[in-house]
């Protein structure tokens, strides 16, 4: 299955065949990380005390962007992915990311729901709950992961082709 999505058209295209296909698809990729984790990281600094002019409750506002951000992950990553299925399946680097991707995209969600229940509560008392704060470091550690081993995968990946 894998070698079959390789040798498609469309892998064969954007893998080399365009002047374009592979740059823009990972232009859009390293956009979508930028807002999302950047987006993801301005949430964790806030609730880990940084930049307290911000209210919590105004946080929320950052979600849908961060949504619409993971939706291009998701369909870019795709599209890269399907140019070298059989290699990405075996690099480590690119399956750590992967999993960090989904813990962290599960955390985010956590953080979302949480901040709709809370943030007045928040905004009220002036910091977030001890128990919040430890989601809140490891949702900054994996994102901080997704992105070191993402590129990982793109300099070892390049290491092992040649």
């Amino acid at each position: 299955m894998l070698q079959w999505l390789e040798s498609t058209q469309f892998s064969a295209w954007e893998r080399g065949e365009s002047l374009w296909g592979w740059p823009f698809t990972l232009t859009v990729h390293v956009l979508g990380t930028a807002v999302a984790v950047g987006l993801i990281l301005v949430i964790c600094l806030r609730l880990l005390g940084l930049f307290e002019t911000i209210p919590y409750s105004s946080l929320k506002r950052l979600f849908p962007v961060i949504w619409a951000a993971f939706v291009v992950q998701f369909v870019s990553g795709f599209v890269l992915w399907m140019t070298k299925p059989t290699r990405y399946v075996a690099d480590t680097a690119f399956v750590l990311k992967t999993v960090l991707v989904v813990i962290g995209i599960l955390l985010t969600v956590y953080f979302y729901r949480a901040m709709t229940r809370e943030a007045a509560a928040w905004d009220a008392k002036g910091s977030v709950s001890s128990r919040e704060l430890k989601f809140v470091a490891a949702n900054f550690l994996v994102w901080c992961g997704v992105i070191i081993a993402g590129r990982l995968t793109a300099h070892l990946g390049a290491l092992y082709t040649g």
